[in-house]
């Protein structure tokens, strides 16, 4: 997402700071505009109640704690709640970094407790139907072009390949679509994977992905030069593939599968930790290929595969 693409508030304070996501912290134009919509969002309800615009410097713990009760009374999740105090938060941490307020009025501020979900994720034989749909899909559409019907099988090989490649290396979505050729190393298997706030990261990548990429790229006109996309949008195009490309023919797949349709492409990475860990991964090493900068981000999946180890015990212990 581009930062024309972003509307930005009026004001300079909100103005630079979105401008330094952007430019110096490389956020995803998905926290770019979290955050200029919690921004706005706040401002339009001090307005409203003030009939003035907030004066970000001289702003109260009390105007927010205020804030935090409207939103409170309003029929949305404590996650939305969160989310909106999270970009507070870090526009907060700008001002200060800037001289501009010398300390957060949000500091201390308590928040409504956020329940612990845990992630969603496919079992084993699961993950197998989902990354075999899309070739089962186009063999029952090559089955038409015998009545006429043109078929290409680029887009199909494609997308049994990126379903490969996540869930083989746990990438994000964001992640795949943005994989280039010189980030993919087929005789070592490895990938250079740019993460969130543009941390490089290597992964390793299974031989069937390997197999499926290379599938992929002899079917398509795919010239290997420096900055081309992996998966391109179309046989001949010159693009990636864009997320939401991928999210719709997941749907389709999942279908297929016989699968819960609203199932992200984010379970496959989850799945992709979750099997690890249940195949005797150890924690730290499946937080360094998920890229997550702190670990107690990855330590929610350990309740996944605690499950397995009760199941593992009361089975095998005598005085289970």
């Amino acid at each position: 997402m581009s930062q024309s693409s972003i509307s930005i508030p009026d004001d300079p304070e909100t103005a630079a700071f979105l401008r330094h996501l952007a430019l110096d912290r490389g956020a995803s134009g998905y926290t770019r505009r979290n955050y200029a919509q919690a921004l706005r969002e706040f401002s339009g309800w001090y307005q409203g109640i003030r009939q003035a615009v907030p004066a970000w410097k001289t702003l109260s713990r009390d105007d927010f704690r205020l804030y935090l009760r409207w939103l409170g009374r309003r029929d949305i999740s404590r996650a939305s709640v969160q989310l909106r105090f999270s970009g507070l938060r870090t526009f907060y941490r700008f001002l200060m970094r800037q001289g501009v307020v010398d300390e957060s009025p949000i500091r201390s501020l308590s928040m409504p407790l956020q329940p612990k979900r845990l992630p969603r994720f496919l079992t084993e034989p699961q993950a197998i139907d989902l990354l075999g749909a899309p070739l089962r899909e186009f063999q029952r559409v090559r089955e038409l072009s015998e009545n006429g019907v043109s078929v290409d099988d680029s887009d199909f090989l494609r997308d049994a390949a990126m379903l490969e490649v996540i869930y083989s290396a746990g990438l994000r979505i964001s992640e795949v679509c943005g994989l280039r050729v010189e980030e993919v190393d087929i005789e070592e298997r490895l990938l250079r994977v740019r993460g969130k706030g543009k941390k490089e990261r290597q992964v390793p990548l299974g031989r069937p992905a390997v197999a499926k990429l290379q599938e992929y790229w002899s079917a398509v006109v795919h010239p290997r030069i420096l900055g081309l996309p992996v998966f391109l949008a179309g046989r001949n195009g010159l693009h990636a593939v864009a997320p939401l490309t991928l999210q719709i023919r997941l749907k389709r797949y999942l279908a297929i599968a016989g699968l819960d349709p609203e199932i992200t492409p984010h379970k496959l990475r989850h799945s992709f930790a979750t099997h690890l860990l249940n195949r005797g991964a150890d924690l730290r090493s499946v937080q360094e290929l998920l890229g997550h900068a702190h670990l107690k981000t990855t330590e929610v999946y350990t309740h996944v595969s605690m499950d397995r180890l009760k199941k593992v015990y009361d089975s095998a212990h005598p005085r289970a």
